[in-house]
């Protein structure tokens, strides 16, 4: 019996036997090239100190204003919760909302536990309540968008820096260094700290066996490869199949997928025309008047001063990047749907490409709430979030839960399943491919760029 524990790739669903690398190495899936595990030297106590100081810094980042604006001999200073807490002022609650959960509320909730888990670990004992809180933390794990605010500030002070002086507060470079740390810590996974409780011994490693009309698959949560019954996403099953380590509920792929896809899609492109047509700023001022601004005309309006550079992040990131991901999820579920075979491994890509991009289109969200807060003189200048700021929002967040529900191993099986269609029943029986078997070898890249092949021998 292999003492090795599996890994499922994510993206087709192959199964592998997961082995120490060496420094450098990185295991990718020799079917859709697929990253499946890096070599990490990083300590668990090393990772430990890495989220103390990165919640010491949380804490000096939302405490100090990040930037202060004068006009008129009036200055304001404001910090990511002023600019929350005045947005909820003005009326704009979902906007707040979601403003204070990505910036603020996910991100602490992230540390925290984090650092429930790692102090028990770091002393070789499993900690209090891992199994639910590991579900809590992948959960929240994409939603906190810290990197998004930074260059939501820089932005802000772009946008105001031709209407009054701005100058940067302690906030802005705490927040800077937060966004270092955060970018560190998003390696620790709940698959990776799964990985690390496995290495102090503080939780089992089932190895599955194989039976008759069961596949393998890997649980969402905790990595564990374990067998399933064959279509276990089918409603028709009186029972739904828990994961044997963590408790989570086990699909061999995940239920309902193109239809929650194409559903969240078509939310999220009729939310798409108010978020563009309605302003998402509106700007009152004794010197310029009222008036209101879309995203497309606060583009305009940066590229007309001369900062050709943020208006092109600004377009890429509000614009070029929410059009990108609906009409790649929607490529991708029609060519599901159509069952077609080509360029598996190019889809694959550009699914990752749209989960890497997901959260950056809430930049310009971040970019009002921020002027709200700071240009906000009684009776000489007054900025307020729009009624574009929450249909954004939402766009973004029905995109990110649109490829969420998004399934790639759905391709990947159709491939295997035509394949199978073309073979005799003695070839089929043999056929190294299927999904749920452990048949394939990783590729390990080192650092010099040469892959090779990891020998897998199967003999569970």
């Amino acid at each position: 019996m292999p003492t090795e524990p599996l890994i499922a790739c994510e993206h087709c669903g192959n199964i592998f036997r997961r082995h120490e690398l060496q420094r450098g190495e990185t295991a990718t899936c020799a079917r859709c090239g697929t990253i499946l595990w890096k070599y990490c030297g990083i300590s668990l106590s090393s990772w430990l100190a890495l989220c103390l100081t990165a919640l010491i810094v949380f804490v000096v980042a939302n405490a100090y204003p990040v930037m202060s604006m004068s006009v008129q001999g009036m200055s304001r200073d404001a910090s990511l919760l002023d600019a929350v807490i005045m947005t909820w002022n003005q009326g704009y609650v979902l906007t707040a909302m979601m403003t204070g959960l990505a910036g603020f509320g996910v991100p602490l909730a992230s540390l925290a536990l984090l650092l429930w888990v790692l102090f028990p670990l770091t002393m070789g004992r499993e900690p209090l309540g891992f199994r639910p809180i590991m579900r809590l933390f992948g959960a929240l794990r994409p939603w906190g968008m810290v990197p998004v605010f930074l260059l939501g500030v820089l932005v802000s002070v772009v946008k105001l820096a031709g209407m009054a002086a701005v100058s940067p507060q302690p906030g802005l470079f705490a927040f800077g260094i937060l966004t270092i740390l955060m970018t560190l810590l998003s390696r620790l996974s709940p698959h990776a700290l799964w990985r690390y409780a496995e290495q102090e011994g503080v939780v089992p490693i089932h190895t599955p066996k194989r039976e008759p009309g069961k596949v393998l698959t890997g649980c969402h949560v905790c990595g564990q490869v374990q067998a399933v019954p064959a279509q276990a996403h089918d409603h028709s099953h009186s029972e739904t199949p828990h994961c044997v380590r963590c408790h989570a509920v086990v699909h061999e792929r995940k239920p309902a997928s193109l239809t929650r896809t194409w559903a969240l899609l078509l939310a999220a492109a009729a939310l798409y025309v108010p978020a563009n047509v309605l302003p998402i700023m509106n700007i009152s001022s004794v010197f310029l008047g009222d008036s209101g601004h879309t995203i497309l005309g606060g583009v305009v309006e940066l590229w007309q001063t001369g900062s050709w550079d943020i208006a092109l992040i600004v377009f890429v990131a509000s614009i070029v990047v929410p059009l990108t991901k609906m009409l790649a999820l929607a490529a991708l579920a029609a060519s599901v749907e159509r069952c077609s075979p080509f360029n598996l491994r190019q889809r694959t890509r550009m699914y990752e490409m749209i989960e890497f991009i997901g959260q950056w289109s809430m930049l310009d969200v971040f970019v009002v709430i921020l002027l709200a807060a700071l240009a906000h003189f009684q009776g000489l200048m007054e900025i307020s979030a729009g009624p574009a700021a929450a249909s954004f929002g939402l766009v973004v967040v029905l995109t990110m839960l649109a490829a969420m529900s998004f399934d790639p191993r759905i391709a990947w099986d159709k491939e295997v399943q035509e394949e199978s269609d073309n073979v005799t029943p003695q070839q089929g029986a043999q056929d190294e491919r299927r999904p749920g078997s452990l048949n394939a070898e990783p590729q390990i890249e080192r650092g010099s760029g040469r892959p090779s092949a990891a020998s897998l021998q199967d003999s569970a």
